[in-house]
């Protein structure tokens, strides 16, 4: 029994079908084994809040935290809304960026440095009267 080896003659387009087709497979094989990337919403009291100022700094600071993709200062109820990947951060980090900012974060009390350069209405409402009374 006599083997018949068979070769194609391929042509550009055959060629080209075939490398987009592997790279198609490619694609939806990457897709399948990608990881969802995990989220964590949370509320962190900010009692020093004070001001529409205090908002706009708390949530420009957040928006340059690694992994935290939103935030939301909310300066009536003192409370900060922050969502971040699990994978990249954590709450204590979000805190502590808070913290650095100038303004307590749960138990995380402010950076007394950052506390200082802050406008005086972002001050504790005691530290406002006092700047008034002398």
């Amino acid at each position: 029994m006599e083997r018949t080896l068979i070769i194609f003659e391929a042509n550009s387009n055959t060629m080209k079908k075939a490398i987009f087709l592997m790279a198609f497979v490619t694609g939806i094989f990457s897709l399948a084994n990608a990881q969802p990337k995990t989220s964590q919403t949370v509320t962190i009291k900010t009692p020093t809040v004070q001001c529409e100022s205090c908002k706009q700094r708390i949530e420009n600071t957040l928006a340059r935290e690694e992994g935290v993709f939103k935030s939301v200062v909310n300066y009536k109820n003192k409370t900060t809304k922050v969502s971040f990947y699990t994978d990249r951060t954590n709450i204590e980090n979000v805190k502590t960026a808070i913290a650095n900012a100038g303004y307590d974060a749960d138990d995380v009390s402010a950076n007394p440095e950052a506390y200082k350069k802050l406008p005086l209405c972002c001050k504790k409402p005691e530290q406002q009267l006092l700047a008034f009374s002398s």
